[in-house]
């Protein structure tokens, strides 16, 4: 009776969560309305831009599934490290060593045939971004370095030695730092109908399964959540917490890697140096989304897919300006993103006024 109970308690606070979620967006909505009327815009024109440029097509949707692929993985990146009660910055550099290594495998082992070369291509990101997610969680679980220190130092570093890397060994002839475009075996193919769509976003669902079944259904999971929730009680439990700090920031790492793979090998077909826009970072919002639910950061990253595509629909169809626009999507972000941010300030200013104690 107890764990019936337990479930309706816990299936009502999803449903309550995601009813605040709709709410917030009628929300967003309608301030953005009022904004736009205040500046002069006609608000009906808007808004169906906004939702046409998304959804509106086979071509609109497309893109929608497009722009939410890479902001899928690093939200589910930044979400497994949260589980873990880690705040991982580093999704922005992890994607870049991602990307680069999906590029130089895609390119040097041509030879190879689709059916190896494509889940290997793959598997050359999430190994890359692993292994930058490995020095962080190494540091923090050795010495007690914050993660978030580390893994903003790290970005930079990534970003500017695939940079240097790609300008100085890999670069092909052209005003453009970018590799040789990879070999077409290596390419994600595009999704039937959706012609702006690659499997990425098929890969990305895969993955998010698998997270949940990890987090649900496994005792490795449950030993990562153990950690974040509590690591003193962990470790009273049995639980090595460094050795659960270091892995649970490999795997965010290798899922922040298939973030650049994706990128690289489903959009831009090579390595092209600062081709992030900020997917790592808009990771974090993605996650706080999400809720840090796997389930929940495909339905933010869809969120935001969306308001990519509208966005741009909008600024083609209407005279709104781009950075009103970019208001917009910020407002939207914000009223939906807003309590679980809150959230995240208070556990951490918790952690603090406990360390001072």
């Amino acid at each position: 009776m107890s764990s019936l109970r337990n479930r309706l308690f816990d299936l009502r606070g999803k449903i309550n969560s995601l009813l605040y979620s709709l709410a917030a967006i009628t929300a967003a909505l309608i301030v953005s309305g009022l904004l736009l009327v205040i500046f002069g815009y006609e608000v009906q024109s808007a808004l169906y831009h906004l939702f046409d440029g998304a959804f509106g097509s086979l071509y609109n949707l497309g893109q929608t599934l497009q722009q939410a692929t890479p902001l899928l993985f690093a939200g589910l990146a930044v979400a497994l490290a949260f589980r873990s009660g880690l705040f991982n910055i580093g999704v922005e550099g992890q994607l870049y060593w991602g990307a680069l290594a999906s590029a130089l495998v895609g390119i040097w082992f041509s030879f190879l045939p689709m059916v190896m070369l494509l889940p290997v291509t793959f598997l050359a990101g999430a190994v890359a971004g692993g292994i930058w997610g490995f020095i962080p969680g190494y540091l923090k679980a050795k010495t007690g370095a914050h993660e978030v220190i580390t893994t903003i130092m790290l970005n930079e570093i990534a970003i500017l030695a695939t940079t240097f890397l790609t300008a100085s060994y890999f670069k092909v002839e052209g005003p453009v730092d970018q590799t040789a475009r990879l070999s077409e075996a290596a390419l994600l193919p595009e999704l039937p109908l959706l012609n702006e769509a690659s499997l990425g976003i098929v890969a990305g669902i895969l993955v998010i399964i698998l997270s949940y079944f990890l987090l649900r259904r496994t005792s490795l999971g449950f030993d990562l959540q153990a950690v974040g929730k509590n690591s003193d009680a962990a470790e009273y439990g049995g639980i090595d917490s460094k050795k659960m700090l270091i892995l649970a920031m490999v795997l965010s790492g290798a899922v922040g890697g298939l973030a650049g793979s994706t990128v690289i090998m489903g959009e831009l077909e090579r390595f092209v140096t600062h081709f992030s826009p900020g997917y790592g970072y808009t990771g974090i919002a993605v996650a706080v989304l999400g809720r840090n639910h796997p389930v929940g950061v495909l339905l933010a990253a869809l969120l935001f897919g969306a308001l990519e595509a509208g966005g741009m629909s909008m600024q083609l169809f209407t005279d709104i300006p781009t950075d009103l626009i970019e208001v917009v999507q910020g407002l939207i972000i914000l009223f939906v993103a807003a309590p679980g941010f809150i959230r995240l300030l208070q556990r951490f200013t918790g952690e603090k006024a406990g360390e001072r104690a």
